[in-house]
This record gives structure tokens, sequence and C-alpha cells, in this order.
């Protein structure tokens, strides 16, 4: 096997744009790597010669030719070359809109691509490399070209959440409690008692599982459910909708509304 340049580039831009590589490389020399905390954002790792395994949870799964990964941040996991050299390429992702590419990509922690899924990636993925060495970078562009690797990202194949211990003992009687009691006074803390543990590892296992926290899930649910009764219920008050979706304080509401949508709870009801 030839020996490769072993390009990597960081992210530089002076300002947050939608969609960023945060880091990103290929014709890597792949090493030994093991994150016992996983990683702080979305992460994408594709084979280019020779193969690799992926340990996580004590499962293995190999990574050959033309084959790639995505993992979602916060997941615990080790990698390395099955034999020799394991040459590789990859990109992680950040970006003002990371916290919603949960949503993009669904629940599963771990993406698998393949055949001509994998090829489109590496090409998208060699192109932003080159235009990385240009000089100035356009950085408008490589978020242009990161929303193109994103969006290869929504077909990718599931390990099933539901498959996993922790999902059925901690996370779905949790997003059962959500879905169904929205409306109530319920807290982090409240829902992690209901399943016998910390607040703290239930977020972690959200994270792991639903790329977000336990407060974060919650919020975005009760706003969507606010957005259903915005367009649905048109004479309601907005304070009163508030409550509908938990929410005592409506100018709390309201704050967390815009934070969201970007609009006043009005706002979107007019355009809607």
């Amino acid at each position: 096997m030839e020996d490769h340049p072993m390009p990597i580039y960081f992210n530089s831009a002076p300002v947050d744009f939608p969609f960023q590589f945060d880091s990103i490389g290929n014709n890597w020399d792949q090493e030994p790597t093991m994150r016992p905390d996983g990683f702080p954002v979305y992460h994408y790792l594709q084979t280019q010669e020779g193969s690799g395994i992926l340990t996580i949870d004590g499962q293995h799964y190999t990574i050959g030719e033309n084959q790639g990964v995505l993992l979602a941040p916060g997941i615990p996991h080790a990698y390395r070359s099955v034999s020799g050299k394991w040459i590789t390429l990859f990109a992680t992702f950040s970006g003002s809109l990371s916290p919603y590419f949960s949503a993009l990509f669904g629940s599963s922690h771990l993406l698998f691509f393949e055949n001509e899924k994998a090829a489109t990636i590496r090409k998208l993925i060699d192109q932003a490399v080159l235009h990385h060495q240009e000089t100035p970078v356009d950085s408008q562009l490589l978020s242009q070209e990161c929303y193109q690797v994103l969006l290869q990202f929504t077909g990718g194949l599931q390990v099933n959440p539901s498959k996993q211990p922790a999902w059925e003992k901690y996370i779905r009687p949790v997003l059962a409690s959500i879905h169904t009691r929205y409306m109530e006074d319920l807290t982090a803390d409240a829902l992690s008692r209901e399943v016998f543990v910390t607040p703290q590892y239930l977020s972690r296992l959200f994270s792991r599982y639903l790329g977000c926290s336990v407060y974060e899930y919650l919020t975005k649910f009760r706003l969507s459910k606010a957005k259903e009764l915005l367009v649905s219920h048109r004479g309601r008050k907005i304070q009163d909708i508030a409550q509908d979706v938990g929410y005592t304080d409506a100018s709390h509401f309201v704050l967390m509304f815009r934070k969201m949508t970007g609009m006043t709870p009005s706002e979107f009801r007019k355009i809607n």
C-alpha cells in the first residue's frame, strides 16, 4: 500500500455559519483511537483502504472499504485497524444549527453508509478538503458543502436503539412520560426519579441516543405542541397555550419559543 499525504483542516471561519466542518481530512493513516467520553460533536469516519473495527458497548463493527459510520456526540467508542494500514477520511460537524442535527439524523446513535452513498460522501469530503487548501478560504462555500454532506446522512442504516437495554429501561419510559404529560410540571430531576437514576446519568443517556439533554427534548416537544395549538386554536390566548404545554410563566414561554423559532408565538400564528 503506497504512502499518502495526510491533510487535516480545522474550522477557522470568523463567524458561525449554520453548517460547518469542525474538522475534516482524508488519506489519513488511521491510528488506534479510544474515546471513553465520546466525541463532543457528530463525527463521520469512512474507510478508503484496508479496514477497521469500531467498538461500542462491547459490540464490534467492521468498517471495510467504501463503508463509513456517523457517530452521535458523547458516545464512548474505540476503533483500530483490522491489520496493517487503515486509510480513512473523516469530518466533524458544528455550526449554529448543530443543536438540530439530531432531528435531521434520527434517534440512532450510529448510522452506517456503504456503496453509492459512501462514494458520494467521499466525493463531497474530498472536494471540501481541496477547498480548505485555497487561500483565502471561502467559508460560505464550505458551509454549503458541509450541508450537502449532512444531507447524505438522512438515509443511513440505523442500529436500532430499541434493542439496547438502556433504551428500554430508561429512555422509553421517560419519553412516554414526556409525550403524555408534557402539560404537567415536569422537570429533568422528576423524570430521572421515575426511572431511579440521577439526572446527570439520564441526560448522558439522552445525549447518547437522542443527541440532546432531557431538558432540551422536553422543551422541543412542548414547543412543537405549542405550534400545533397556535394554528389549530387561533382564538386561544397565548398565555393559555403556554399553560397547555406546561409553562406557568407566559413570558418564559414566549422567550423559549422565540429562541427556538426566531419569532414570537403571535408572529408564528400570523404566518401560519
